[in-house]
């Protein structure tokens, strides 16, 4: 309450003067303040990490609980389909859970509760889709992978009814890098340089730039395909070569590592760039010596991930390479295998051997991809600036040197100084 509200003593009030009138300021009025509780009701905690055993036995409630509900009207109800079983049960366990979790939480909780229990049984299908997708591949290709001959032959002598021991995919393996790296020089240095100019160049250009990358990276890939079957095949003659198919998957690939280095790009401090530009830096030394060198390593991924998209891509290769059984080393003359069309060709063939090499080359192909995901993921993983092991290693030995090189001279400094009979600076030279 402040001063002014506060209530005037009767004894301080001023009395009235001579004349029957009061001295100029009235008694202010009388005013009082709400009752307040003396305390809150204590707020109830509510643990946001580890396992608790009323969350595990509600969550095993649930689960029996809608299965057993779901069976039973499947037993009584018109209803089939493993799809439709498990759908119904997860709809019950998600209510069931709700009703359990709600007898000893709060409302909060409760909706904490659901969603997390949601989203962590979408993951677990999304996992076991993903899984059961694997184990089948390698499942069905397991036959083939046993053999030597599947990674260090081609499949020219070999027929449809030749044995396992006979034919191999290196020939694809081979098709599929010399076809990205093509690729990959001529996508890469276009990816990154459209990156930069949409983070550093605006104006109208750069909107249409966007426009157009944005459209490219929502393009079906087979266009691309169709656009280098119509232009180099077609019109310039070039014929089905690998050349033309690591043409296709550049530009299918350009899209998206523009599309990832921008968002790399605009992740840079801005107060790098405005402290370089203090300094008097020019607008291309910043970017070249300051915002690429801080985004290194969310290029790389770009980069990694753009490689990985353009492995696994069918459909442009598929106009554009031809179909070969043979060794072809030369992208610009002849037909020549990839992974994905090798898998695509093998399996069409009614014969299980065939099919086996089929799936055997689908397995070289997600180890393939696994593996460059694997690098994006380990190079990603470091933020702007932060070091590797080796890197600190490489920059502490460093240091040391240099501490040991300032330390020579500020002895030698001093050294020659006494020699002259006069003190030395800090820097290792007789001050005057």
């Amino acid at each position: 309450m402040s001063v002014v509200d506060q209530p005037i003593p009767s004894g301080s009030r001023p009395e009235a003067t001579g004349g029957g009138q009061q001295s100029g300021r009235a008694a202010l009025p009388l005013t009082t303040l709400p009752a307040r509780p003396a305390s809150r009701p204590a707020q109830q905690q509510r643990q946001i990490a580890g396992v608790r055993r009323e969350d595990v036995l509600a969550l095993a409630g649930a689960a029996a609980s809608a299965l057993a509900t779901t069976g039973l009207l499947w037993m009584v109800a018109p209803f089939t389909g493993i799809v439709g079983f498990i759908v119904v049960s997860w709809c019950l366990f998600v209510l069931i859970y709700a009703v359990l979790i709600g007898f000893d939480n709060n409302r909060p909780t409760v909706r904490d509760r659901i969603s997390a229990a949601v989203v962590h049984s979408l993951a677990v299908v999304v996992i076991l889709v993903l899984a059961l997708i694997v184990i089948y591949t390698i499942f069905r290709g397991a036959k083939a992978l046993v053999h030597l001959n599947f990674y260090t032959q081609d499949m020219h002598k070999t027929t449809p009814l030749s044995p396992l021991t006979s034919g191999g995919i290196l020939y694809a393996i081979v098709g599929t890098l010399i076809e990205v790296g093509i690729a990959m020089a001529v996508a890469v240095p276009l990816g990154l340089l459209a990156a930069v100019f949409l983070n550093e160049v605006p104006g109208r250009l750069n909107r249409l730039v966007r426009t157009v990358v944005d459209a490219m990276t929502a393009l079906p890939d087979i266009l691309a395909g169709l656009f280098i079957y119509a232009t180099l095949i077609l019109i310039f003659g070039l014929g089905l070569c690998g050349l033309a198919a690591a043409c296709a998957l550049a530009v299918t690939v350009i899209s998206i590592i523009c599309r990832a280095a921008y968002v790399v790009l605009r992740l840079v401090p801005g107060g790098l760039t405005e402290a370089s530009y203090a300094l008097g830096s020019g607008h291309f030394r910043t970017v070249w010596h300051v915002t690429l060198p801080t985004a290194r390593s969310g290029l790389a991924t770009a980069v990694i991930l753009g490689a990985a998209r353009a492995i696994g891509e069918t459909s442009p290769v598929l106009l554009t390479a031809g179909a070969t059984f043979y060794f072809n080393f030369n992208p610009a003359n002849g037909p020549m295998m990839s992974l994905p069309l090798a898998a695509y060709t093998l399996v069409q063939n009614p014969e299980p051997n065939y099919i086996a090499r089929g799936f055997g080359a689908a397995v070289a192909l997600l180890v393939l991809v696994l593996v460059l995901f694997g690098i994006a993921r380990m190079i990603g993983g470091r933020g702007a600036g932060q070091l590797t092991s080796r890197q600190l290693a490489r920059r502490m030995a460093a240091s040391r040197r240099d501490v040991h090189r300032y330390t020579g001279r500020t002895v030698a400094g001093q050294l020659a100084a006494s020699a002259d009979g006069g003190p030395a600076d800090d820097y290792g030279g007789a001050s005057a």
